[in-house]
């Protein structure tokens, strides 16, 4: 009796044709300045809410409703407008499987946040990349002509990473004019270090649609947790995609915590906005090239040698992310910005990396 050959299912065209994403993780033991994350940690508050959890409570699905309508309250937004989701990644998830389809197209200004290519590339639209202007600016010109009757949506990350530069809101609100056939994405996952929002044009744009996180100001990067805001005519159908559980309990009961502790928030972001700032001014003394951000990290230039600092800031104790595989991004190296005191431990590794690695200046800005 001859073997069969049995070939396994296969997968559906859109995985096949979808962008793998590896986030460099494994070891990370040490100063975490590679994933822009808090870097310190959350509201003591959160641990105590941890602590109220009974075992009874974890028998029960999740019950993300009564949780939304506290997160409306503190945006100051309708209950219909808001949806929570399982970190910025689900929400965009969400969007591209509500408004992509085939002969659909998504914008991205590029370099941007990874994960939009990635979920958009699992479906039958096209991808068109509009390039940054000179010094990474907001490619406002470039990505108004870019606009087709295909376009559905567009992804527009303020501030953007891995570049931390910003579009100023009077280009937003052209883009949201430009294209109301479109779904506009303001992903404002850096707004806390930021300060500036269109979250204000929700009700008055049905085509805005802004994100906003709580794994970077707030630290609850591990529970993930994000948010959508959107004219509730929209939203009807994103929540159509999204699984009824996806948000679990123990993240809705530690969100109202965090939300409540406002001392804790503004502290930190104060201790990052200083540390910024002290940051840059290590690099300007240094020479080494860089980007002035609106987030909680800089881009900087190492040049050549990008790798080889990567690895000497490692054997420091200091995790930096590198970003030359990134458009326009070659010899580029991000860096997150944490505490002050964190902030002076990143710039000692700093510069005795630079020394190790025989830098001279060979970035560019």
């Amino acid at each position: 009796m001859t073997d069969l050959k049995v070939q396994g299912p296969q997968p559906s065209a859109a995985i096949r044709r979808m962008k793998e994403y590896h986030p460099p993780l494994g070891d990370r033991s040490g100063l975490r300045l590679d994933f822009n994350e808090n870097t310190f940690a959350c509201s003591p508050r959160v641990l105590e809410a941890i602590g109220r959890i009974s075992r009874g409570d974890l028998t029960r699905y999740p019950e993300r409703e009564p949780v939304e309508r506290r997160v409306a309250a503190h945006l100051e937004l309708e209950s219909a407008q808001v949806l929570l989701t399982n970190g910025v990644d689900e929400a965009i998830h969400l969007l591209c499987q509500t408004y992509l389809e085939s002969g659909a197209e998504i914008l991205l200004p590029v370099p941007t946040y990874t994960m939009y290519e990635v979920y958009a590339s699992g479906t039958p639209a096209r991808v068109v990349q509009v390039p940054t202007e000179d010094g990474f600016r907001f490619p406002l010109t470039a990505l108004l002509r870019a606009i087709t009757p295909a376009t559905r949506l567009i992804a527009i990350a303020n501030p953007n990473s891995p570049t931390g530069q910003s579009a100023r809101r009077q280009d937003l609100l052209s883009i949201l004019r430009a294209a109301p056939h479109a779904a506009v994405l303001v992903d404002e996952a850096y707004f806390h270090f930021f300060g500036e929002t269109v979250l204000d044009t929700v009700g008055r744009f049905p085509n805005v649609i802004v994100a906003r996180t709580f794994s970077k100001a707030y630290g609850l990067a591990g529970l993930r947790l994000g948010v959508l805001a959107g004219a509730g005519e929209q939203m009807q159908w994103i929540r159509r995609a999204v699984s009824p559980y996806s948000v679990n309990s123990v993240a809705l009961a530690c969100l109202t915590a965090a939300l409540d502790d406002e001392e804790y928030l503004r502290w930190y972001t104060g201790e990052v906005l200083a540390a910024r700032s002290l940051f840059e001014g290590a690099l300007r003394r240094l020479g080494v090239p860089y980007w002035p951000s609106h987030a909680n990290f800089v881009l900087v230039n190492i040049g050549p040698k990008h790798r080889d600092f990567v690895q000497a800031m490692r054997v420091r104790s200091v995790l930096v992310r590198d970003r030359s595989a990134d458009p326009d991004c070659d010899g580029c190296v991000r860096i997150t910005i944490g505490t002050r005191e964190q902030t002076q431990q990143g710039i000692a590794a700093l510069e005795e990396s630079l020394v190790e690695i025989g830098w001279s200046g060979g970035g560019a800005r």
